[in-house]
């Protein structure tokens, strides 16, 4: 995994320094309700991508990439945190922010609130639900490597164990956070809600694939530009933040494709608009509904993930390179 081992061993406490600091000023924002905060929330993510890029500059890409998303993801939750403030929701305490920011991967802060509170429903079956990924995670990955030392090798292989790493991470391990913070009283919900049964790309991306990143867009841009913009304008706008958002993630730790993952995102959007416009309806058979989605997520996964990405992000995971 040389694309995870680090070269210069102070890079990881610079790193860290940077992320407490998000945090702290975070919470100092989250005192007030005044909508020109959103000034100083929105200039940290961008503080935080240029000074972690500097400082992670001689770092393997795949270092490079965790530290970025890292720095993106405490940012974001000094964004989201604002907007609820401005929406009249209640500041979190320092503990409460800090469950927030370091335990959770969700940009819903309101939760939060209510920590501690006696336990809700739902954690067993979350544990189960996380069970269940471990094995399948488990299995994809012992296929991958099996498949990797034989001649089917190769992409086979490297699929495979990607999708276990991804059902370890994304349902096990989000699931067992859930059913931890239920447990706790907060009223946290699953991330990542049966994907494949989606029927449209509005379904997969807002209420099925990673729900921390449709909290963010929702809290952050689509509901403060509603109202200026209107609702399908503002939409639009949110999937381009998404494009950006993936360029920084994909694009700047792989040092190159750049404006791949843009484009990405500018196609789902436009995708999005002919569900809502010209093929509404015509679409509501679950087939033809799942053979759309599917269609528009994987064939234009290579703009998604560029060359120079799955080689220094990517196939490291999998023990190549």
């Amino acid at each position: 995994m040389n694309g995870y081992a680090l070269r210069d061993p102070l890079t990881l406490a610079a790193v860290a320094s940077v992320l407490v600091v998000l945090w702290a000023t975070g919470f100092l924002l989250t005192r007030g309700r005044s909508k020109w905060l959103r000034l100083p929330a929105w200039t940290l993510p961008v503080a935080a991508v240029v000074g972690i890029e500097r400082l992670v500059v001689g770092e393997p890409a795949g270092v490079r990439m965790l530290s970025i998303c890292a720095g993106l993801l405490y940012a974001m939750k000094a964004v989201v945190g604002v907007e609820s403030r401005i929406a009249g929701k209640p500041p979190l305490s320092p503990l409460q922010w800090s469950a927030f920011v370091f335990g959770w991967f969700g940009m819903r802060p309101g939760p939060f609130a209510k920590l501690p509170s006696p336990p809700r429903d739902g954690v067993a079956g979350l544990l189960k639900k996380a069970g269940v990924a471990v094995g399948l995670g488990s299995i994809a990955i012992t296929v991958g490597w099996g498949l990797g030392r034989t001649s089917l090798g190769g992409w086979p292989a490297v699929v495979s164990i990607v999708v276990g790493y991804s059902l370890l991470v994304h349902f096990a391990l989000f699931d067992a956070l859930a059913a931890f913070w239920r447990w706790l009283g907060v009223n946290v919900q699953k991330l990542f809600r049966a994907p494949l049964t989606s029927t449209s790309l509005a379904e997969f991306w807002g209420r099925r694939w990673n729900l921390a990143f449709s909290e963010m867009t929702a809290l952050a841009v689509y509901r403060p530009l509603k109202g200026p913009l209107g609702g399908q304008a503002a939409n639009v706008v949110a999937f381009l933040f998404s494009g950006l958002l993936h360029e920084l993630a994909i694009s700047v730790p792989a040092r190159a494709g750049h404006g791949l993952p843009f484009a990405y995102f500018l196609l789902h959007a436009f995708a999005i608009r002919l569900e809502s416009g010209p093929l509404a309806g015509r679409l509501e058979s679950p087939v033809a509904g799942r053979v759309w989605t599917i269609a528009w997520l994987v064939l234009p996964l290579p703009l998604l993930l560029p060359p120079a990405f799955v080689r220094g992000v990517i196939l490291p995971i999998v023990g190549v390179g």
